[in-house]
């Protein structure tokens, strides 16, 4: 319903005119789940139950854990994970958007579980439920997406990959070999799409601040992927109103 919803608003006449049909930035952003990580416990039932008490602590030492061999008994569709080397771990979900560059507009989202290879599968889902609307497009996004398997598939799906380079260094001092070439980063787009991809933050910020969606307060996710759905369609409607005024006054004069 919340992404049938979104079609329906992204279809409408006075909407369509304010998107560009040809150059998108997709990215992805944790969502915290409703469930706390002393609810992570192993799936064969061993493993110490929290101290009795309103808030009872729980004792990790040396327990190895996993989305493996663990899972929360709060949420079970909720993933241990963290973004990056030295970050927390944490119980989530991924959320994903896919925007227009003209005024930022999210076109399409999607929520899965949290996984290295969420935000790449998340994209290709997207750009497949746009297949039969749009001729070849440009992609933005951050050097998370640099991974030679994916812009192979996107130049199959006629996507011109403007993707961030991931030039990070290995221990031995090799840098990281990038899927992109130099066709498509001296192209003058590309420069104007990665600027233009940090726009996507916006969303997630909004959505995370004023729609309350740091932490979510629903289990499951049908029911988490709904309410994600139904936050980015308030993100258009509030933007929307304005954008709408301000093509009708630039039409007027």
């Amino acid at each position: 319903m919340a992404r049938d919803f979104l079609s329906a608003l992204m279809s409408l006449p006075k909407v369509k005119r304010l998107m560009s049909s040809e150059h998108f930035s997709v990215d992805g952003t944790l969502i915290d789940a409703w469930a706390s990580m002393k609810s992570f416990r192993p799936k064969d039932g061993s493993g110490d139950p929290p101290q009795p008490g309103r808030n009872g602590a729980r004792d990790f030492h040396d327990e190895k854990r996993s989305n493996d061999t663990h899972a929360s008994t709060t949420d079970p569709d909720a993933r241990l994970y963290r973004k990056a080397n030295g970050r927390d771990s944490r119980l989530c979900y991924m959320g994903h958007a896919l925007m227009e560059n003209r005024n930022g507009l999210v076109v399409d989202a999607e929520l899965t579980l949290a996984t290295g290879l969420a935000e790449r599968e998340a994209t290709l889902a997207m750009l497949d439920r746009r297949s039969a609307k749009s001729r070849r497009i440009t992609l933005g996004a951050d050097k998370a997406y640099d991974v030679e398997d994916f812009v192979r598939r996107l130049r199959e799906r006629k996507v011109t990959p403007h993707i961030a380079i991931n030039g990070s260094v290995s221990k031995t001092g090799k840098v990281r070999k990038t899927a992109i070439d130099k066709r498509t980063t001296h192209h003058p787009g590309y420069g104007i799409s990665l600027r233009c991809r940090k726009r996507i933050e916006e969303v997630f910020g909004w959505i995370k601040t004023q729609a309350g969606f740091a932490k979510v307060k629903v289990r499951g996710r049908p029911k988490v992927a709904a309410v994600y759905g139904f936050a980015i369609v308030a993100y258009n409607l509030v933007r929307l109103p304005r954008l709408i005024a301000g093509a009708a006054t630039y039409a007027a004069t």
